[in-house]
């Protein structure tokens, strides 16, 4: 379906829009995941052209991902075809998961917060800065100083582990007591405004009055692609305690009704344009 997984500004890329190696991921996680088959680059160039995406720009992006282990190469006489690797497949089915499974609206939060609390030496500048920033991703919000909070509960042994930083970390699972105000607690911690504004952005861009592309795949990939940029650095805050009318409930809505109605022509499609071959290195499943 799609990946968390972008890069910087490439070629032929629209800057306003997904890039290539977005949308190529989009297309193998739709069409390709799990059928252990390899993609001829001709078509990816098609599908891509179907977006606006150079042949320039398309072949360029597939030599990258192949360079960063997101794709591999395979020959079959004299065409080349582009398989899945073990690392993008892993980055497909978590973004399957984070789509499909958590989606954007947490309705069903327990009532329980992840709290994390770090002190690093002076010196650990590179490893403050990349644990701030995983633990961002991760759906963790700044509460104050080197506390930090996250609805739920949250694994975070693998993003403090990867840093060498278990010593100083200390983690903890608790509830609010009834005299915080955990609204306020949340506005503090998070940017409800820089949240609001990407749902607001999607609904514009696919809601009522938006613009659908009429061929199925550019509509497909496109829908799937912005959904994720919408919802990648989404904490998936506890919904009663977001301002009234938050924008994710609608954006989900219309993101689901649209996949519902665009999937079923994506794939006849798809199952035209796309060339493929088995991947001989596919292994028993």
């Amino acid at each position: 379906m799609s990946s968390s997984t972008t890069t910087a500004a490439e070629p032929g890329a629209d800057q306003t829009g997904p890039r290539p190696q977005t949308l190529l991921l989009m297309l193998f996680g739709d069409f390709v995941l799990d059928r252990d088959v390899c993609v001829f680059s001709g078509s990816l160039i098609d599908a891509l052209g179907r977006l606006g995406v150079s042949e320039h720009a398309t072949r360029s992006t597939l030599t990258r991902m192949v360079n960063r282990g997101l794709l591999r190469r395979q020959r079959d006489g004299r065409r080349m075809y582009f398989g899945l690797t073990p690392r993008s497949v892993e980055l497909l089915h978590d973004g399957q998961h984070r789509i499909w499974e958590m989606g954007a609206v947490n309705d069903r939060w327990d009532g329980t917060w992840t709290l994390l609390c770090f002190s690093l030496p002076d010196a650990w500048h590179r490893e403050r800065h990349g644990l701030r920033s995983q633990l961002a991703w991760a759906g963790f919000g700044p509460l104050q100083g080197g506390l930090w909070i996250a609805p739920g509960h949250v694994d975070v042994g693998g993003i403090v582990g990867g840093l060498g930083a278990e010593a100083q970390v200390r983690v903890f699972r608790s509830r609010a007591d009834e005299l915080t105000d955990v609204d306020r607690m949340v506005r503090d911690a998070y940017d409800l405004d820089g949240l609001a504004a990407r749902y607001e952005e999607f609904l514009a861009r696919w809601g009522d009055g938006g613009r659908v592309p009429a061929d199925p795949i550019a509509a497909r990939l496109s829908l799937v692609a912005e959904w994720l940029r919408a919802i990648r650095r989404d904490p998936r805050l506890p919904v009663r305690h977001l301002p009234p009318d938050w924008p994710a409930v609608r954006a989900q809505k219309v993101f689901r009704d649209l996949d519902l109605a665009l999937n079923p022509p994506a794939r006849a499609l798809a199952a035209t344009l796309l060339d493929t071959r088995p991947d001989k290195d596919a292994g028993p499943r």
